[in-house]
């Protein structure tokens, strides 16, 4: 019995080394078979591969499967995922309409505390912008409506949100709208909650400055910036945006309206404005009938003016 065993061992070893020893080298050659460039080798290749590969169709179904579960996996993991920043951001909202209902709530309630009227002069006509008609030199922009919708000269605009510009040039159906952001642009504005009064000047940046200040030292970056009315320029109240500092230490408007995107432009409706019809009556006033002016004015009265008084 111990010599069949050893017999049996003395066989085994060289018949897996012959063995090992055939594979290695039919793998050589399957290597070189594949790796030569000719006609023939091509289309001996193709055979094979068509003979062979048809049956190795049910030893792929695990390997398939296999990746399919692996994206299936990424997949519900993606999605999982994305349901955690959707239930967080309703979490969210629902703050946020809780606060929005309170301010509601208590706005209401200083309404009526305060008896407050909201002016219904100040309806809105709403636009689409046609052309920025702007240049280096000239900021503007074309609207489509005109003086068949009630628009007048000196009107403010918004986009929505923050004052865009107003109104300059009326036609049928169109009508120019000068940007804040114009060099002929001076808007009386209200700094916020200082209370400062200023002139938010256009030079033709993104953000214009803020000049005529009285007193600069109570003005932090930040600050909302109103509209005061002083002029009748534009109704008192309407946003124009934030106080910001440039590099340089000058004090700067943040437009909250968006200029990179003016597709509509809301006009509003201000019949409650002043209408200078006699610019002469801002400096003194109109001569009432049956009175006479002082020797002083009666000496710079126009000769053709005397003339026909007498």
């Amino acid at each position: 019995m111990a010599r069949d065993r050893s017999q049996s061992e003395d066989y085994t070893g060289p018949l897996r080394r012959l063995l090992v020893s055939f594979l290695v080298l039919c793998l050589i050659g399957l290597f070189l078979v594949w790796r030569i460039d000719s006609p023939r080798v091509e289309r001996f290749r193709a055979q094979v591969i068509d003979r062979v590969m048809p049956g190795f169709e049910w030893a792929m179904v695990p390997v398939t499967a296999t990746v399919n579960l692996m994206r299936d996996f990424q997949s519900y993991q993606a999605i999982y995922e994305q349901n955690q920043e959707l239930r967080r951001e309703l979490q969210q909202m629902k703050s946020w309409k809780e606060a929005a209902l309170q301010l509601e709530q208590e706005n209401a309630r200083l309404l009526d505390l305060n008896n407050v009227r909201l002016d219904p002069r100040l309806t809105f006509v709403t636009g689409v912008v046609l052309a920025d008609s702007g240049s280096p030199f000239r900021q503007s922009v074309l609207l489509n409506v005109g003086e068949r919708d009630g628009i007048v000269d000196g009107w403010a605009t918004m986009d929505g949100i923050g004052l865009v510009g107003r109104i300059s040039g009326v036609g049928d159906s169109t009508s120019r709208v000068i940007l804040l952001t114009d060099t002929s642009s001076r808007i009386p504005a209200t700094i916020q909650p200082s209370g400062q009064r200023a002139l938010i000047v256009g030079d033709n940046s993104a953000a214009p400055p803020v000049d005529f200040l009285e007193d600069p030292d109570q003005v932090r970056p930040g600050d909302r910036i109103v509209t005061s009315g002083d002029g009748e320029v534009f109704p008192p109240g309407l946003l124009i945006g934030q106080v910001a500092k440039d590099p340089g230490g000058r004090l700067r408007a943040r437009l909250s309206a968006d200029y990179e995107r003016l597709e509509f432009l809301r006009v509003l409706r201000d019949h409650g404005s002043q209408k200078v019809n006699n610019p002469s009556a801002l400096i003194a006033p109109e001569e009432l009938p049956g009175q006479t002016l002082p020797p002083a004015d009666q000496a710079t009265q126009p000769a053709t003016e005397r003339e026909s008084d007498g």
